[in-house]
């Protein structure tokens, strides 16, 4: 991914941009899928030439209403995205992804680390919601899995 993405910023002129992608096993298991976010527009032409490698699709998240901010655009891609990142959370897939790193953000372009504590785990969500403008329209907590077998964990999401 670290060609593919160098040779697409050298297509768009070689200023370096953000960029989130996550992979996803193919459900025959040949092979991975990738997805992939940007904040500009990239002619198709240009991923497939840095791609090089067969089938290329596309799908423009274009269903913000009028007048959203690049911060909405930015949720709605992370809220598409999320959605792969959280099939590490798949009992089937559980052994084999476990402890993986399961997205990548292009270089320099990483999101502040912001660290929020509590004496229980609904203050910390509170104030979550509070820094994200409201509740999570996901979650998922390990108190849920049965053959859960690690310390106890929680996720949200916010779209």
């Amino acid at each position: 991914m670290a060609a593919f993405f160098r040779a697409l910023r050298a297509e768009m002129g070689g200023k370096p941009f953000p960029y989130v992608w996550v992979p996803e096993w193919h459900k025959s298991g040949h092979g991975l899928h990738v997805h992939f976010a940007v904040g500009q527009f990239i002619p198709r032409g240009r991923i497939q030439s840095a791609w090089g490698r067969g089938f290329v699709h596309i799908k423009r998240l274009s269903d913000l209403p009028v007048g959203s901010t690049s911060l909405n655009e930015a949720r709605r891609a992370a809220g598409y995205l999320s959605k792969y990142v959280t099939k590490a959370f798949n009992p089937a897939e559980r052994e084999h992804l476990l402890g993986l790193h399961r997205y990548e953000v292009g270089q320099g372009f990483q999101p502040p680390v912001l660290r929020l504590s509590g004496i229980s785990s609904a203050m910390v969500l509170h104030k979550a919601s509070t820094v994200m403008g409201g509740p999570p329209s996901r979650s998922w907590s390990s108190a849920d899995a049965e053959d859960w077998k690690a310390p106890p964990a929680v996720w949200f999401a916010w779209d």
